[in-house]
Formats: structure tokens, sequence, C-alpha cells
């Protein structure tokens, strides 16, 4: 039975499993699985390599051996058939198989979800104002450390946001699900970081349902265009221009901050489709807007936090629509200053300026660019990073066999086997 997930750094249904145990890394897995296969397999020598554990999450996972899959599914809780790997065609599988399988991602994300009544408690509403504190620490540790360190954090503070909110009243219920669903909208930008889109899209719903519960129409935007994000990383530029104008259906209604965050996406959707001059009518729309963003809403905040943070977005799109000298130069502006917002981000972004470097046939600049950015993703353990240093190898394909080809091959290896 073929797998239809392939496309987005590698076997995703195992590493969601991964990041539900709470393994931070591959060889974390590894060691895991060798503990349990050690155990059910009463064998004290039952060992699995990290290579093998890094085939079995790469696009090409395999099918294990027996021990391998009696170890798997302890470590797991899951039939290995639930986690990604090729099953071979004449496995028998019940016929409810392929149902399950489309639905096991959620596996990873749903038990943050509480089920069934709550124990009545009172709710104080000094809680509120704890919870967006909490919600901007969490956005600049993001910033700085990556998804794999915050995922288990902030799913499990919207669980306790959630159960309280089934027993408060009024205003401060209404609180709490305004801040339920920008814990919600997090979790699901981590696990799009983390490279899992199909939990990021699960948790994007999650965030689309609760801004409706709370009738804020400020929310209901942001999780279109937190949709939005996630087509653009499947490269829909149809889907997200149709997300990007329904957020903008009522301008009147919306903060200057959430405007500038739909046309910014509605941009990265017309460069997916090739339309360069509808992205730069949309980023002069959001320049028009962005100075006059001064909302206290917890949320949304990096066109403030990020110099420079349209042209970010004109140089990405730019990038896409294969103006690479173009995108190159903005890359060289914007990167400087801003930088300070993240180390992750940074690593982004200087994986995308190494790349339409290699692309407009200045490889030593990109070799020493793409080597900064190798060492970041080696450390935030970011899948977003991984995909962009993915396009920077095959981009310096025509220097493969020089030295500086050889070099940046070296460097980039630890980030692309996704080592931790």
């Amino acid at each position: 039975m073929a797998r239809d997930d392939q496309p987005h750094g590698g076997n995703n249904r195992l590493r969601a499993a991964r990041l539900k145990q709470g393994l931070r890394s591959q060889n974390e897995a590894a060691a895991a699985i060798s503990l349990a296969g050690q155990r059910v397999l009463e064998d004290p020598h039952f060992d699995v390599a990290v290579r093998t554990y890094r085939k079995w999450e790469s696009n090409d996972p395999g099918w294990p051996r027996a021990d391998y899959q009696a170890a798997i599914e302890a470590t797991f809780g899951q039939p290995v058939t639930r986690l990604g790997f090729d099953t071979p065609d004449d496995y028998p599988v019940d016929s409810t198989e392929d149902d399950v399988e489309r639905r096991s991602f959620m596996s990873a994300t749903a038990a943050a979800l509480t089920a069934g009544p709550i124990p009545p408690r009172q709710v104080d509403p000094d809680l509120i104002p704890y919870f967006q504190q909490q919600l901007e620490g969490h956005y600049r540790a993001d910033m700085m450390l990556g998804p794999l360190d915050l995922i288990g954090t902030v799913s499990e503070q919207y669980s306790l946001i959630d159960r309280l909110s089934r027993n408060a009243t009024g205003d401060t219920r209404r609180g709490l699900l305004r801040s339920g669903a920008a814990y919600a909208a997090l979790v699901g930008w981590l696990y799009q970081d983390a490279g899992d889109l199909a939990a990021a899209a699960f948790w994007r719903g999650v965030t689309g349902e609760i801004a409706a519960r709370s009738r804020d129409a400020q929310l209901v935007g942001y999780a279109l265009v937190n949709h939005a994000s996630v087509r653009t990383d499947l490269g829909d530029g149809v889907g997200v221009t149709d997300l990007c104008e329904a957020a903008l259906a009522n301008p009147r209604n919306l903060a200057p901050k959430v405007r500038v965050m739909a046309l910014q996406q509605q941009a990265h959707g017309a460069s997916l489709t090739g339309d360069r001059s509808s992205v730069d009518k949309l980023l002069a729309q959001a320049g028009r807007l962005i100075n006059r963003v001064d909302d206290e809403l917890p949320w949304g905040n990096a066109c403030r936090r990020t110099p420079g943070y349209l042209e970010v977005q004109r140089a990405t799109c730019y990038g896409r629509l294969g103006l690479h000298a173009e995108a190159a130069d903005l890359w060289t502006q914007v990167i400087g200053p801003a930088s300070g917002v993240g180390r992750r981000d940074s690593g982004v972004w200087l994986a995308r300026h190494a790349t339409v470097c290699a692309r407009a046939k200045a490889p030593d600049q990109a070799a020493e660019i793409g080597a900064r950015a190798a060492q970041i993703a080696v450390e935030t353990g970011s899948a977003r990073m991984r995909r962009e240093l993915g396009a920077l190898s095959s981009a310096m394909r025509p220097w493969q066999d020089a030295p500086v080809g050889r070099e940046l091959a070296q460097a980039l290896a630890p980030a692309l086997e996704g080592a931790s």
C-alpha cells in the first residue's frame, strides 16, 4: 500500500509519533526503540543504529524487519502500518486501514484536546493576562530555539486553557477562548516548522474553530491567514489567495495588523502563481498600513518586531518568481537589520539568500552564506530550514564537483540528514 504524504520533510507520520513521545532528536528515538526492543524481545543485545532510524524518517523509509517492527510498535504504541512505512503489497491489512491511516496524524495532536465533561471549578479572570504574558515568552523562545523544545509545552497550555474555558462564563470565557485560539495557532506553527504539515493543518483548524466561538473578527481573520500559510508551504497559490481574500472580505472590521498579515500572505500566493504585478501591488497596500499597527493583541506581531518585515516577504516572493539577482540584493539589505529578531528566522533567511545567490551564478557567496544557515538548522531542528537548504543543494549542482560545491555539501550534510 503506497503512502501519499511524501513531499515535505520525509516520513512525517513517524516524526509526529516521535515528537508526541517527547523524543526531540533522531538519536533519542533510536535509543528509545533499542530499549523497547530489548524489553519486548528479551534480547539485551538488540540495538537500532541512528543511521537506520534516520532512513525510517526519510522520504524512503522502506519496510522494517520483524524484530524492528516489534520494537517500533512498543515504543510508539501504534502498528507500523500507521507510521508511514512502505507497506508491502502482499501485507494483510484490514479494509478500513486506509481511512485509519489518513486520520492517524491526529494522534499526535488530539491528545492535547480534553474530551468529556470537566469538573467544576472557579476560574479567576486574572488568568487571562497570565496566559497572554506566557504566549509572548513562547513566541520569543520559538524564534531562538525552533519547534522541538516547545511543541509539548505549548500544547499542554492550550489543553489547560481549553479546560478552564469550559467552566468560565461571560467576559472571562471569551477572554480564554481568545487566548486559546492564539495558543492553538502557535502549536500549528510549531508543527509546520517541524515539517509535519498534516498536524499543522489540524491545529489551524482548531484555531479557526476557537476563533469563531470567540466571535472575535480579528482572530477569525488571523485564523484564515494561518490556514493560508500552510497552503503556501504546500505550494497551493490559488488556495492561499482564496483564504486571504476571505480574511479581507470586510476590511473595515479588521485591525491594520490583520490586514497587513493577510496582504503579505496573499503576496506569497501570487508569487506561487507567477504573478509579480500582484506581489508588488499587495505588498504596497500592506506598506501603507504597517505604520498604523498599534493594537495590543498578543499575537501576530512579527510585522512590528522585524525590521524590514515587508522587504523580507518581497525577497522571498522574488526568489520564488525566479528574480534571483533582485532577491539577492534585497536579502543583502534586510538580513543584517532583521537578524536580531531570532536565530531560527535568520537561518531561514540566510538559506533563501544563499539559494538565490547560487541561482544568480555567485557560488562562492552562496557557499559562505549557506554554511552559516546549515549550522543554525542543526541547532534548531527546523524542517522548514532544512527544506530551504535542500533547495540550496539543488541550486549548487552545477558546482558539485568543484571545491566550493564539495565544501558546501560537507557543511550541509548534518542539516540535510536531520541530525540533532
